[in-house]
């Protein structure tokens, strides 16, 4: 059951027919080098945090929005996460601070994208934290996939090709941005 659970998180995460989470999650990182690792692994599980948070209500079916309000949503998060990447450029403390905030509240929103599914998923099953945990080791180990991939092609643009770090985050946050621009009109 545990491994069932883990690889429906790991697949949900990397589906790139749902490829709106790792785009999210690519915008996430695009502000960050190697040498923030440990700020970028924060940064993640805040997102898993609110993901499952809502995972949560809505399988106790406390919450419930109706999908194109959430299909909406999603991709306004992108929008905001690379606008805000790109009016504030190099992450400071105070802008790490703001980024967790923003991954956890964003999480909430993309959790929600996933909430139907997952209470057809559970059921009537009454240990939804059963479920949730491995899944959410899944999601967390899927995210980390994107990170690693995110900044090892930072790093040979920035190392190899000695594209500066601001210009990395302009091309990565503006086609974030043109991406989610495109599914909010579409």
């Amino acid at each position: 059951m545990f491994q069932t659970y883990f690889e429906l998180g790991f697949d949900h995460i990397l589906d790139l027919q749902g490829y709106d989470h790792i785009l999210f999650v690519i915008a996430l990182c695009a502000v960050y080098t190697l040498k923030q690792w440990r700020q970028i692994l924060i940064l993640v599980t805040a997102f898993t945090i609110g993901h499952s948070l809502t995972l949560i209500l809505a399988g106790l079916e406390l919450i419930s929005i109706p999908a194109d309000v959430i299909e909406f949503l999603i991709p306004l998060t992108i929008l905001i996460t690379a606008i805000f990447n790109i009016v504030k450029g190099a992450p400071t403390e105070k802008i790490i601070r703001w980024n967790y905030i923003l991954a956890l509240s964003f999480g909430l929103i993309h959790g929600l994208g996933f909430s139907n599914y997952f209470k057809a998923l559970i059921g009537k099953e009454e240990n939804i934290v059963g479920i949730l945990f491995p899944f959410n080791l899944g999601v967390e180990l899927g995210q980390l996939v994107i990170v690693a991939g995110t900044l090892f092609a930072g790093f040979l643009f920035m190392n190899l090709l000695k594209t500066k770090q601001r210009d990395w985050n302009l091309i990565v946050s503006g086609a974030a941005a043109g991406i989610a621009i495109t599914l909010m009109t579409g």
